[in-house]
């Protein structure tokens, strides 16, 4: 399976301005139901990647007001990125490299295309595990 498989399945790419109050990027995360989303410049090129941990570890834990910060000044600016063509081992072998549980999947000519999430992953593996042992079961127990 390829990040684009595993993106095909969504309608929507979640991304916020590098000018958005920290503020705003919680309630977006909140009501979006995401743990991470690509920030994009004025222009709309990809700028970063802001996450609830950046939320809670840059703000919160420092006491700062979310409602005068900007989003430019907590995220990740570091960017991994992945192609639409890799494969989902090569997202795993980065995310532990790099010790991130997000990647950024960029198209060379489409641009951002969304986020694949370590949880992601972890449901493709645990359905293909399912499958494998339901088909087993199958095999060594046959319905009659």
């Amino acid at each position: 399976m390829k990040v684009s498989d595993l993106l095909s399945t969504r309608t929507e790419v979640f991304s916020i301005s590098d000018s958005a109050t920290v503020h705003d990027a919680a309630r977006y995360l909140r009501d979006q139901k995401v743990r991470a989303v690509g920030v994009r410049d004025s222009g709309g090129a990809l700028v970063g990647i802001v996450s609830q941990s950046d939320v809670s570890e840059k703000v919160a834990a420092e006491n700062k007001c979310p409602a005068w910060m900007r989003v430019s000044e907590i995220m990740s600016t570091d960017l991994v990125t992945i192609a639409p063509e890799a494969s989902l081992e090569e997202c795993l072998r980065l995310m532990e490299k790099h010790r991130i549980f997000h990647l950024l999947v960029v198209d060379p000519n489409a641009g951002f295309r969304g986020l694949i999430s370590a949880k992601d992953l972890l449901k493709v593996i645990a359905s293909d595990h399912k499958e494998r042992a339901d088909m087993l079961e199958s095999y060594m127990f046959p319905q009659h």
